[in-house]
């Protein structure tokens, strides 16, 4: 059962109606039977594990507060860890590791004919798996309590609005907010409808349409070059922000409407002025959570250990920050997928962040010395062009298939533009469909939401809509319902972040 399915379209409704009308001391387990039946509806397989880990987590997180000494409260840690990233790397991971391992060692005739494994890899492990070790670290560090009640934990792990791609919210945020009883309230439910409802638009409208025009690029890139390489690019860019952030919206709009306020898991990110500020506004609970559990704690452990670091000179602060930060970028990639191209797209993002960081003074000395201003029109333009140009540039390697397809794009993206110069060669250079119904419908769309986006400027969707008048507000909700309607591709395409 996906969100832009019929099937949800039923059991949604089914939900918030019975939820509202039990009692408050069976809520909860109720919620932890329709996340359970929700997750079941993908393969009935993929609960034992749910189940299961969940369980080990549950038990180890009582024993970590309950152990006397840090030594064994660390130990404990440690096995919690090797029990949530050895099941991951086991489903997720193996494969891929056999699979490189195998073409490494085949020009020595060693292991050349190793296959797939074929493992069954449940949906949404990743997201689960990471809500699983912040709470364990948490619990360790003493910044929250253990649940005690397992049905809790059980419902945080399984909350069936973000158990397939997020938010990943931190325990200390979620679980609180499923002890506290509240009763139905219009304006939240409207407001998480409200919610819903564009993230629809920007999943069946806008990702789905233009992912036929980037599926028949990036599955025969070789086809193409210059232009349509180009413009399928770009298209991803919007797709799979269209694509997430509208799964996020669906999410925390149905969380909304239950009473509960899930983490805000986009902010805008193509108006970011630097790559720094893309991952504090691109999916947000994601980068949180690598910032607090992986970067600070690589960073800080290498500024401990490396005091006089000889190489270049160059302080520990700026070392711990350099490999801090790409060690987490790197693993960023592979979180996202058991292949190089991943890899490679966080090493990109890597090697952007450490760049910027490395050249931060020079570029203030520059911009003093040439005069400009340093929140002045032209700069910022100029800043969001940039920092959207290197961010679609990485989603090559973000969604080729294959490391050669991306090889490929990358070396073909500027030529042959002189094919194009002329109004044949330019209608000749776009012949896979770029000019028809559909790309008009999604550039429109991409354009409204937009605008939608640079007026609410720092305000939620919801408060932007609130403070307009009457009319507009109602003019927009029945625009937006229509066009979705009219021109939704319903069902047609998954969730990407499903896969991850």
């Amino acid at each position: 059962m996906v969100f832009n399915s019929f099937q949800f379209l039923v059991f949604f409704p089914v939900v918030v109606a019975i939820y509202f009308s039990l009692p408050f001391r069976f809520r909860q387990l109720f919620l932890l039977a329709a996340g359970y039946y929700f997750y079941m509806c993908f393969k009935p397989e993929y609960v034992i594990i749910l189940a299961a880990s969940t369980l080990i987590d549950y038990f180890l997180g009582l024993r970590i507060d309950a152990c006397p000494t840090q030594a064994g409260k660390k130990r404990l840690l440690v096995l919690g860890l090797i029990h949530n990233i050895g099941l991951l790397a086991a489903l997720k991971y193996l494969d891929f590791f056999s699979q490189s391992i195998s073409a490494l060692l085949k020009p020595f005739n060693i292991l050349a004919e190793a296959k797939g494994l074929e493992l069954l890899i449940p949906v949404g492990i990743s997201y689960y798996t990471f809500k699983k070790i912040s709470y364990l670290i948490d619990v360790y560090r003493e910044t929250r309590e253990p649940e005690k009640q397992l049905s809790f934990f059980a419902l945080y792990v399984s909350f069936f609005p973000e158990i397939m791609a997020g938010p990943i919210d931190r325990a200390g945020a979620l679980i609180p907010q499923f002890r506290k009883e509240t009763g139905f309230d219009y304006q939240r439910v409207t407001d998480g409808l409200k919610l819903m409802a564009w993230g629809f638009f920007k999943k069946l409208v806008i990702a789905d349409r233009l992912a036929a025009f980037v599926d028949k690029v990036y599955g025969n890139p070789t086809h193409y070059e210059g232009l349509a390489l180009m413009a399928a690019t770009i298209y991803f860019a919007f797709q799979v922000y269209c694509d997430f952030s509208g799964y996020t919206d669906i999410a925390r709009g149905a969380g909304k409407v239950l009473g509960f306020d899930l983490v805000e898991n986009f902010n805008r990110p193509y108006f970011s002025k630097s790559i720094g500020e893309f991952w504090k506004r691109w999916h947000i609970s994601l980068s949180g959570w690598l910032m607090d559990y992986l970067f600070l704690p690589i960073a800080y452990s290498i500024s401990r250990h490396l005091k006089r670091p000889q190489l270049l000179k160059i302080k520990a602060e700026t070392w711990a920050y350099m490999v801090g930060i790409l060690s987490t970028m790197l693993l960023c990639g592979l979180w996202h997928g058991a292949s190089w191209t991943f890899v490679i797209w966080g090493a990109c993002h890597g090697l952007f962040l450490v760049v910027s960081f490395a050249t931060k003074k020079t570029r203030k000395k520059i911009r003093k010395t040439l005069g400009i201003k340093k929140d002045s029109l032209t700069r910022n333009s100029f800043r969001v062009i940039f920092t959207f140009g290197i961010v679609t540039f990485a989603w090559i390697f973000f969604r080729a298939d294959t490391l050669s397809d991306a090889l490929y794009i990358v070396t073909h993206l500027f030529s042959g533009w002189s094919k194009v110069l002329t109004l044949s060669g330019f209608l000749g250079a776009l012949h896979f469909g770029l000019l028809k119904k559909e790309l008009a419908v999604a550039a429109i769309s991409v354009c409204f939401m937009l605008s939608v986006q640079l007026l609410r400027k720092d305000d939620t969707f919801e408060q932007a809509i609130a403070k307009q008048k009457p009319v507009l507000r109602w003019g927009f909700y029945l625009a937006l319902i229509l066009w979705i309607m009219v021109f939704g591709d319903a069902g047609a395409e998954n969730f990407i972040y499903f896969r991850f």
